[in-house]
């Protein structure tokens, strides 16, 4: 049986079961509170968990099919010349759009709100120069789409609203965002799987939907910095995410999703405090430990190089720290002595070596902490 188009009702849904969920909205908004705290106590957050933004934008990416890690990423962004697949670069494009537009979103929301048009600029980024750019990148879409194991609709899982029902459908989505809910974290897991559902985009819908995450949860004043990483449980629990998806569009079950929703943010506000504990941990470790070895007056300088790209050739981090090539080398020298970073490929004639900060991506590619 051909699986019918999503009709989407009007937000809020009718049959959201406050009461229900009263215990997981406490205890989701504490989690949500504490890391906020944690994030709040960072000196420089844009800094120090620059790693986690892109680990997440590996993870947001690997749920759509691609392979590259973290390391691929840092490691193509140390030595660009660096001979790899075509394959393995269009997965490191696809991660490092997807830092891109977030980035660019955390800058436009210092001076404007977060709307349907700055969605559709974060797009136009995301798939620029990737796979998806013959796919109208920043353009809602005009032909039906839909989600199916073959190329035939008569097979497809899920089927989005017909393209004369998207602009409705999106406006009533628009209105949600910018009203007043009894729970910001409910309202966020409607408008997650609501702007899933719709499916406005020919590509990358799944992707912006998970970035709208830490969005919405900036722009509703509920983290003071746009940094939280959902995508680390999504993965991991990848079939249930789109089973309670699906469920919505098959069933109306909001109160499943809704559920689903409020535990991966317990969830993930956990681990990303964790996580940004042990990143401030090692970063005030660093501060007491590199100047004691390097003795030298580009220590600090040093430190928030390894921070920024945990994976770098011995020119980058030169350039990132702004020391000079001698003094450099020395501190290189020093830190790999004492095994606080490693090489990963010795320098031979013009190409430089590269190295690693192998603690920091231990903590930042690790699922548990």
């Amino acid at each position: 049986m051909t699986v019918q188009p999503y009709a989407p009702e009007p937000l809020p849904p009718a049959g959201i079961d406050w009461e229900t969920h009263i215990p997981q909205i406490a205890s989701a908004n504490r989690a949500l509170a504490r890391y906020d705290g944690i994030l709040q106590a960072i000196p420089n957050p844009r800094l120090l968990l620059s790693p986690l933004l892109t680990q997440e934008a590996v993870l947001s990416s690997r749920i759509e099919g691609t392979q590259a890690s973290l390391e691929d990423v840092l490691r193509f962004e140390a030595n660009p010349k660096e001979p790899i697949g075509d394959a393995a670069l269009a997965d490191i494009q696809e991660i490092i759009n997807y830092r891109e537009a977030l980035n660019t979103a955390v800058e436009a929301l210092k001076t404007r709100r977060l709307d349907l048009a700055l969605v559709c600029d974060l797009h136009r980024i995301l798939l620029a120069g990737s796979r998806g750019m013959d796919r109208e990148p920043g353009c809602i879409r005009t032909i039906q789409n839909f989600i199916g194991r073959d190329a035939h609709i008569e097979h497809a899982i899920y089927v989005p609203p017909a393209p004369g029902d998207i602009t409705g459908a999106l406006a009533d989505w628009e209105a949600y965002l910018q009203r007043e809910e009894k729970d910001v974290l409910v309202q966020l897991s409607v408008l997650k799987a609501q702007f899933e559902l719709i499916h406005p985009f020919c590509d990358g819908n799944g992707r912006i939907g998970r970035m709208l995450v830490p969005l919405i949860l900036y722009e509703k004043g509920l983290i003071g910095s746009p940094m939280f990483y959902i995508s680390a449980y999504l993965e991991r629990n990848r079939p249930v995410y789109y089973e309670r998806l699906l469920a919505v569009s098959r069933d109306g079950d909001w109160n499943g999703w809704i559920a689903f929703f409020l535990h991966a943010i317990e969830e993930q506000a956990g681990a990303n405090g964790r996580k940004a504990t042990a990143i401030l941990d090692l970063y005030n470790e660093m501060k007491r430990t590199v100047p004691e070895v390097t003795r030298s007056q580009y220590a600090i300088a040093a430190i928030d190089a390894l921070f920024k790209a945990p994976v770098f050739s011995s020119a980058e981090f030169y350039e990132q720290a702004a020391i000079p090539k001698v003094s450099g080398a020395k501190i290189l020298k020093d830190l790999e002595e004492n095994e606080l970073v490693q090489v990963l490929q010795r320098g031979a004639g013009r190409r430089a070596s590269m190295y690693a900060f192998p603690r920091l991506l231990a903590i930042t590619e690790g699922d548990r902490l």
